[in-house]
């Protein structure tokens, strides 16, 4: 089986919705499970809904309104008949979605984040898979909820492996097309749980794991893995092959064309992972798979903006240890914060994170008790894979202070006041 995955960019409107279709029937849907991303800016929409909500209990979210007038016109515009049906089950999900937050009693921010944005993969997958059964395709729709077991950990919940692997074996069965959801799943309990932000991939992975799949493809707007974020960087070059081992390198400085989490299940069976164009299907793209090379072998940039870098003392001037240190990273583990890059010397340690949770002024309320502490908030993380001297000119063309530098033979990170 090939597991493809479309993210909210490749459904963002009626075109797009109608694009998936036109890329199903140019390389073939035998045999294939498709995972969905939320349509378009969907996920941002609910969680602004969230915020509204938690402002304001006592009145419907104004996004609530406009949410749904937007998936109703995507509807409108696909189905010029027949449209009652996905209509009939578009609105009950939306009742489903206001009746939660009416009755919703639960005061943790994170349990009903994971309740409330969850309904961006319901709502397009339920509008695309009626479009392509109108369409004349076969096709079944899965709630990935009844596959992906998760345990309690709202916002970026951990996978029950084993449970998982049964559920996927089970729900598929000998399906030839099946439409499911990315990054949402369910805990003991079958509350919604979601895997982060960009979880689909690894949805699509899991998925693909599960399945042992043939392969898995990622359909971006962009022609495949590039060497740079074409919206930051003016010149990028397409990475025609790459091996795992770089992808996860990539991917853990932040690369976004790949959720860092996605590759290690593939990596595991072997199983090829390919980045293709929803524009160009026909088009090679990236190959991820075991052993290749780089190619071409060029730098690779990756920059990480609005990260927060904390620059520590000892207040006595004594040395700071691995009682420090790992003290330190206790206190970074307790209030999730994401470390992205760390340096230390006899008396400062300095770390680069993300604020994730916006729990840094928590944080550094207790930094303080031990440490000197400056807190720079703003900061440009920039990485450089395989960096050489033209490459590591370009941050100084950028004209910004750097506040911290870190090399290493085949890495160097820069982090630059914004």
């Amino acid at each position: 089986m090939k597991v493809f995955k479309f993210g909210g960019a490749s459904v963002k409107d009626t075109a797009g919705v109608k694009n998936i279709v036109k890329v199903l029937k140019s390389v073939g849907f035998e045999k294939t499970l498709v995972v969905i991303s939320a349509m378009g800016k969907s996920t941002n929409a609910l969680e602004e809904i969230i915020k509204q909500y938690f402002n304001d209990k006592t009145k419907t979210p104004q996004g609530l309104i406009e949410l749904k007038a937007y998936h109703l016109k995507i509807i409108e515009d696909l189905f010029k008949e027949n449209r009652v049906e996905v209509c009939s089950v578009v609105n009950e999900l939306f009742e489903e979605l206001h009746g939660f937050i009416r009755l919703n009693k639960s005061p943790d921010y994170s349990y009903v984040y994971d309740q409330v944005v969850s309904f961006g993969e319901l709502l397009s997958t339920t509008i695309i898979h009626h479009y392509i059964v109108n369409q004349g395709i076969d096709c079944c729709w899965l709630d990935a909820r009844n596959c992906i077991k998760t345990d309690d950990y709202y916002r970026a919940a951990n996978l029950d492996w084993d449970a998982t692997l049964t559920n996927v074996k089970k729900q598929v069965g000998n399906a030839s097309l099946v439409i499911t959801q990315g990054f949402i799943g369910s805990n003991s309990n079958n509350f919604t749980t979601t895997l982060g932000r960009e979880g689909s991939d690894y949805s699509a992975a899991i998925f693909g794991y599960a399945l042992n799949a043939e392969s898995v493809t990622i359909w971006k707007d962009v022609p495949g893995i590039l060497n740079a974020d074409p919206r930051v960087f003016e010149e990028t070059q397409l990475l025609h092959q790459i091996s795992y081992r770089e992808a996860i390198e990539l991917a853990f400085y932040g690369a976004s064309v790949i959720h860092p989490k996605t590759l290690q299940p593939l990596q595991r069976k072997e199983i090829p992972l390919f980045v293709k164009s929803f524009e160009n299907p026909l088009d090679d793209g990236t190959s991820v798979s075991k052993g290749k090379t780089l190619e071409p072998h060029v730098p690779c940039y990756i920059v990480k903006k609005d990260q927060v870098l904390i620059q520590l003392s000892s207040i006595d001037f004594s040395f700071i240890v691995e009682e420090n240190i790992s003290y330190i990273f206790s206190l970074l583990h307790e209030y999730q914060m994401p470390v992205e890059l760390i340096q230390n010397s006899a008396i400062t340690f300095s770390v680069c994170v993300t604020n994730k949770y916006r729990r840094l002024q928590e944080l550094v309320l207790v930094l303080r008790s031990r440490f000197n502490v400056e807190v720079i908030e703003g900061v440009d993380l920039f990485t450089i894979r395989h960096f050489d001297i033209k490459a590591t000119q370009y941050i100084e063309k950028t004209g910004k202070e750097v506040l911290l530098e870190q090399r290493t033979s085949e890495t160097a990170q820069f982090v630059l006041r914004a």
